[in-house]
């Protein structure tokens, strides 16, 4: 399948390694390619630099955001959930109609330092997945993996043998399906994968964003995650 990936942060590329290596055809989206190919700075949490990652990641294929949302059968958004809005329109509502968009950012607010916050707007009453859909109703969004360290994403046997909770949320049933058959790829059981509704869900599953970056900060680990007990 091909699945464009809109984003090249630390999540996009845990996402289109895993991907490629799952023998999906895999477009990364940035807003220059050219200056993104020319990277050398490593991120804030010390990850190698976008051009270093890429010479050990070449069978993914990098372009525009329009480019990466015209590639993809579906389409992932793995963006800083502040900016998200703003690079979805730069793929295109044309190359986002009819097709199932991935949504597993977070409206994160740093405005006040660390920890983040929600950023206004986008919490209690609404949610990023909401304002994706809204923006862009002809779009299959679906919530999901938003509540979990990348690593866990597409590794869930890397703690508990998998045995945690990943959410989804979205307005279209098919297109959830479609999603989980990915999750299931990635090492998802069907009974871990928690259906919490319409795209409306994402309000819940951003707002855990808060308890889960202070566990992270006890823990010194991402590596953990929630675990449903009857």
């Amino acid at each position: 399948m091909k699945i464009g990936i809109i984003g090249t942060g630390a999540v996009g590329r845990t996402i289109a390694s895993k991907l490629v290596e799952l023998k999906h055809d895999v477009m990364m989206g940035t807003r220059d390619v050219t200056e993104k190919l020319g990277s050398t700075a490593k991120d804030a949490y010390g990850n190698p630099s976008f051009s270093e990652w890429y010479k050990t990641n070449n069978k993914v294929k990098l372009g525009t955001f329009a480019e990466a949302g015209s590639f993809g059968e579906i389409v992932v958004n793995a963006t800083h959930g502040g900016s998200s809005v703003t690079a979805l329109l730069l793929t295109g509502a044309k190359n986002l109609t009819k097709k199932i968009l991935i949504d597993i950012a977070n409206p994160l607010d740093f405005s006040n330092g660390m920890p983040p916050g929600l950023l206004p707007g986008l919490n209690n009453t609404n949610s990023l997945g909401e304002e994706i859909q809204k923006t862009f109703p002809d779009t299959m969004v679906v919530k999901t993996l938003n509540t979990m360290w990348c690593g866990l994403m597409i590794n869930p046997k890397l703690i508990g043998n998998g045995d945690h909770v990943n959410f989804i949320s979205g307005n279209n049933t098919e297109a959830k399906n479609k999603v989980k058959t990915i999750l299931n790829q990635f090492g998802w059981s069907d009974e871990n994968i928690i259906d919490i509704g319409d795209i409306k869900g994402a309000r819940a599953t951003e707002s855990m964003l808060p308890i889960w970056l202070k566990v992270m900060s006890v823990m010194k680990n991402g590596a953990f995650n929630f675990k449903i007990v009857k």
